[in-house]
């Protein structure tokens, strides 16, 4: 599509204004808001044929103990291959953490203090009977870091499970956009 350049006092049509937002890049998927005291979080049908890619967004997930947060697609419970890395603000070096064949993926990482998260990373091609890649960072109080991996099968996935590693989830979000197709 070509790219239209309004003037000065020129009508915006309706008919425009459609056409811009259907060619937006991320366009809103679904979002889901975290209990309190949850095991675990799952957005169902966030994954459709409408997108290949997605960005995850999460924000404000508050923890009853030391916060390792993990993600999983729908039931895959194993398969999952690809590294974590991050950095304790008050170290001096990085932790390398790699997944081999693991039942979930890490995603954020937070002290004991006041463990909250916010992190967001991309999924490409989780309905695809293909891989799924995720790559992404995030920031948890006393560490940041990033991580990445796929998921070594050629299933198709419409669903996201979120884990804490011990304990429960209090609050926050968890908004998915999907990255419009050319």
């Amino acid at each position: 599509m070509a790219i239209k350049t309004f003037t000065t006092g020129e009508v915006l049509t309706a008919s425009d204004t459609n056409t811009y937002l259907a060619n937006s890049g991320l366009v809103y998927v679904t979002s889901a808001t975290i209990g309190t005291g949850v095991s675990s979080v799952t957005i169902s049908n966030c994954f459709s044929t409408t997108y290949d890619n997605y960005r995850v967004v999460i924000n404000g997930v508050g923890a009853s103990a030391s916060l390792g947060l993990l993600a999983r697609m729908g039931a895959a419970a194993t398969g999952y291959y690809g590294n974590f890395t991050y950095v304790l603000y008050s170290g001096t070096s990085y932790t390398f953490v790699p997944m081999n064949n693991a039942t979930s993926w890490y995603i954020a990482l937070s002290d004991s203090s006041s463990p909250s998260v916010a992190t967001s990373f991309d999924v490409m091609q989780p309905f695809l009977s293909a891989r799924t890649f995720y790559t992404g960072g995030y920031y948890g109080r006393g560490y940041t870091g990033n991580f990445g991996g796929a998921l070594e099968n050629s299933n198709s996935y419409t669903s996201l499970v979120l884990i804490p590693e011990s304990g429960t989830l209090t609050g926050g979000t968890v908004t998915v956009y999907g990255y419009r197709k050319a």
